[in-house]
């Protein structure tokens, strides 16, 4: 069995558990989180998952989204994989929580209610783990929209659909960075 995830109604209220992979093969409402961290001027970390990953593997993302456990609050579950994922820990603030119903591939589906938090850190020592992390970047939002817009299959799904509401949450900045290489 892989780890559970949280099931929810439409009110976010717990429902029970289910294993992770069922409840993405089901599609079935669960509860997740995901972190959007900015540096002092502006740029978004991302993340490019690992290849082995069981659904969207090898794509751009949030600095770092997962689900928490059970009996969890969603904010401790960001800040436990937080240091997980990129090694390194950071403020987190609620920023706003949206539900979506989306496909990721090989029949899988992302059905969330999800709690985003918004982060800033300065220049943090970030030591990814090989099991989640492929490579990172500090992206300016503008070259971010250009990327997104251009070449939406190199970001995983759920990316898309809350980088605009992220955006419009995050710290006012100016950056100058452009999209991730790879």
């Amino acid at each position: 069995m892989s780890h559970p995830v949280v099931l929810v109604n439409e009110d976010d209220q717990s429902l029970g558990t289910a294993d992770k992979l069922r409840a993405h093969a089901e599609g079935w409402l669960h509860r997740a989180f995901s972190v959007f961290v900015f540096d002092p001027t502006g740029r978004l970390l991302l993340q490019r998952r690992t290849d082995d990953k069981y659904h969207s593997g090898g794509l751009w993302s949030n600095t770092c989204c997962s689900h928490p456990r059970p009996e969890e609050p969603a904010i401790d579950g960001a800040h436990r994989r937080l240091p997980e994922e990129l090694g390194f820990t950071a403020a987190l603030t609620p920023a706003f929580q949206d539900r979506y119903e989306l496909p990721v591939g090989d029949a899988l589906v992302e059905h969330e209610h999800n709690h985003v938090f918004i982060g800033t850190a300065d220049t943090p020592r970030i030591r990814p783990s090989a099991d989640e992390v492929d490579d990172w970047a500090w992206v300016a939002p503008s070259a971010l929209r250009d990327d997104v817009a251009a070449r939406p299959h190199r970001y995983t799904a759920w990316f898309r659909h809350l980088l605009p509401a992220a955006l419009a949450a995050a710290p006012s900045g100016d950056p100058s960075a452009s999209a991730p290489t790879a």
